[in-house]
């Protein structure tokens, strides 16, 4: 079955050259932190993993997948490329056991996310989730104010994809890591959750720290186009095979 060690490293090396980041984490430590009904029904010391992908992802993975693959013409195509690449290492590497994978769109039927991702981020270490609590004395009165995962090396600039769920895989060793505080001073998080929540087509929250590495432009015009425009830009650049008819 194999050590959570073993576990990790295994995908790391399936999912690293691609432009995909996992970390660790336990059943447990997500549920401590919620309300039960956003509760994972596992034992608590299942063993877990978040995936992000990184500004490189887009080059490593989703352009290579455009050229080799068959999109299908209802499906956001990086949600496509995603679930290729968890499918993927799910069947290569782990063809015995039993994993749930559930991407950052899934939502029970009444509408409620099956995982708050950004929770996972937190709790596994991945990235650091500001805030309205995070904000002593904060500003903004009555107004909802929505949080934001900040990742140490890139900024804003990734995404939270997937959640793994080894069902059958218990780590009661697995130490839990906090993620990087990088913005320490109350100005910094009013800023970041401002720019997040006032302004976030602009994608200034985004780099609220220097980035080792930034969306390119494609990738930035892409992500920036609507999403019912965005195969007509992949065609536009030449990278689709055609689209059978429905």
């Amino acid at each position: 079955m194999g050590t959570h060690v073993e576990i990790q490293g295994q995908l790391q090396g399936a999912l690293q050259p691609y432009g995909f980041e996992i970390y660790p984490f336990q059943v447990s430590w997500y549920n401590a932190v919620l309300e039960p009904t956003f509760h994972l029904p596992y034992p608590g010391d299942t063993l877990a993993f978040v995936v992000l992908s990184a500004p490189s992802m887009f080059e490593k993975a989703f352009r290579p997948f455009l050229s080799q693959q068959k999109l299908q013409s209802l499906r956001d195509p990086i949600d496509q490329c995603v679930a290729y690449h968890m499918a993927l290492a799910k069947e290569r590497l782990f063809p015995s056991l039993k994993v749930d994978v559930i991407y950052d769109y899934e939502l029970h039927p009444n509408r409620r996310p099956k995982v708050l991702m950004q929770t996972a981020a937190h709790v596994s270490g991945a990235a650091y989730y500001y805030q309205r609590r995070d904000v002593s004395e904060d500003p903004w009165g009555k107004r909802k104010m929505y949080g934001v995962c900040i990742h140490p090396r890139f900024g804003g600039w990734f995404a939270i994809r997937a959640v793994l769920v080894f069902t059958e895989v218990l780590a009661p060793e697995l130490e839990q890591i906090l993620p990087i505080d990088c913005l320490p001073s109350r100005e910094d998080r009013i800023s970041l959750l401002e720019n997040f929540n006032f302004n976030w087509r602009d994608g200034k929250y985004r780099d609220v720290l220097p980035a080792e590495e930034k969306y390119s432009g494609d990738q930035t015009l892409y992500f920036s186009t609507s999403p019912a425009e965005r195969l007509k830009l992949l065609e536009l650049w030449g990278q689709l095979h055609p689209i059978p008819p429905c």
